[in-house]
């Protein structure tokens, strides 16, 4: 196992198991015998989903042992609300208590909970498959491309088995990915490959234009060690009623989704990202809440959320393991005016852009897998105590997805909190549509509903604002 995937093997806590933990909505229900034909034929092609986890004092490593899916594979039913409605309550309550949940040590790291009986707010009752799986496997953009590939884009389309070519490009040289840490710096920060070298060669006659190089490859190595400095050395940010240290009972919420082309119009307007739409959604409802809850919201009030940032190469192939980076963005709360508020998350997002904050933080966790535990332990937590929450943002398929003949209508997952972080937000794209999602801690918020419901609002406000500048 690289160092990367010991480190997130042993962050798991009282406070926090590191667990990525999805919820899919189905628009059927789908036969426990039809899920179990996909994760056969797809999962289980890679051997990471057949090993269990072995470890001593030298390391850790996957030790490949037959698969029972009875073992990994729950169908329950969820009960009636009192008045006979909407129980999307209890599922995420459900949600909630699984993602605190250890997996069993003996098997392999994932687990899925096949839901029936789940009424949405719409009244309509669809069927909701919870995965959870240990982080130490992979990171989320390999896992729910993983998980997507057992949809087809036909109700009548049925599972394949992954071709040779992509499981062995999942599951690379070990040696690979081990060194991963050092030779992904590295190639990011000179920016140089043979085919590079090669070029320079045959343009070593043209002084100037080798004397620009070099002089671009020494600016580069200079932000390399500034960024490396800023991530070391950044401030706490604003201590706020989200901010401590977490007991392990973890709450859940989702949002319905959001027409993803209202959020495109919208950026447009503004002239900036999707994602900083978003964002700025995500620092309007946080600053809600706070003021929901009787706080006092400075205007210097920030919030820093870890941001994933995938570091894969661009080869068509998602491989497991985790190869990304966790990137610091601080969101500005205390700003009243929501466009005023998007334009500083603008700002600040166009200032990590370009940088290597990603690529030192995937050196570090390479680092501290190859540490004492208690030594790991440490500086996480310093690095933790920097943060309030962790959010990530992945886009998902643009049409709709099938699994034995039922549509998938909603999905969702949450990345874990290492550490003494005790909030998540999530943020996925599906068939022209994008849904927030967040988990929370006990011991900070036990009402993650009261802050997901305030997303859409602070989504609205900037489409307002945008209409009256029109006219």
């Amino acid at each position: 196992m690289s160092t990367v995937d010991t480190a997130w093997l042993r962050m798991d806590s009282d406070g926090n198991q590191m667990m990525i933990v999805g919820v899919a909505m189905m628009s059927q229900p789908i036969a426990l015998d039809g899920l179990k034909e996909a994760l056969t034929t797809r999962f289980l092609a890679y051997s990471r989903f057949r090993s269990r986890v072995v470890s001593d004092l030298t390391g850790a490593w996957w030790q490949e042992q037959d698969v029972n899916l009875d073992d990994h594979v729950v169908n329950l039913r969820l009960h009636d609300a009192r008045d006979g409605g909407c129980n999307k309550p209890a599922l995420q309550g459900l949600v909630g208590r699984l993602s605190q949940q250890p997996l069993d040590p003996v098997l392999p790291l994932w687990q899925m909970h096949l839901v029936d009986n789940c009424v949405g707010e719409d009244g309509k009752v669809r069927q909701a498959l919870i995965i959870r799986i240990h982080h130490c496997i992979a990171d989320g953009v390999a896992l729910v491309g993983v998980f997507m590939s057992m949809f087809g884009a036909h109700p009548d389309s049925q599972p394949h088995a992954p071709s040779e070519v992509a499981v062995e490009a999942a599951e690379e040289n070990p040696w690979e990915q081990i060194l991963l840490p050092i030779t992904a710096t590295t190639v990011k920060a000179i920016d140089i490959s043979s085919a590079v070298w090669l070029k320079s060669i045959r343009l070593w006659t043209d002084m100037p234009q080798m004397v620009g190089r070099i002089s671009h490859l020494g600016q580069t190595a200079t932000k390399l060690a500034l960024d490396a400095v800023k991530l070391t050395t950044m401030d706490s940010d604003s201590a706020t009623r989200l901010k401590g240290k977490p007991n392990g009972r973890k709450h859940v919420a989702w949002s319905e989704p959001l027409p993803l082309s209202e959020v495109k119009a919208i950026s447009k307007a503004y002239g900036c990202s999707i994602n900083d739409v978003l964002m700025a959604s995500v620092a309007g409802a946080l600053r809600s809440y706070l003021r929901a809850c009787g706080d006092t919201v400075d205007p210097a009030c920030d919030v820093r959320v870890m941001v994933p940032v995938n570091l894969r190469k661009a080869d068509g192939h998602e491989k497991l393991g985790n190869a990304f980076g966790l990137v610091p963005l601080v969101l500005p709360v205390g700003i009243e005016d929501p466009v005023a508020r998007l334009r500083e998350v603008r700002r600040r997002m166009d200032e990590l852009k370009g940088g290597y904050t990603a690529l030192v933080a995937m050196s570090v966790l390479g680092v501290l897998g190859a540490t004492p535990k208690q030594v790991q332990n440490e500086i996480q937590n310093y690095f933790a105590r920097k943060a309030t929450a962790v959010m990530s943002n992945v886009p998902g398929p643009r049409t709709p997805l099938y699994l034995a003949g039922s549509q998938l209508d909603q999905v969702m997952f949450w990345v874990p909190q290492s550490g003494d972080i005790g909030i998540g937000v999530s943020i996925l794209s599906y068939n022209g549509g994008v849904q927030f999602g967040i988990v929370t801690d006990d011991a900070l918020a036990r009402d993650p509903e009261n802050i997901i419901r305030r997303f859409a609002p602070e989504f609205e406000k900037l489409v307002l604002l945008a209409l009256m500048d029109e006219f």
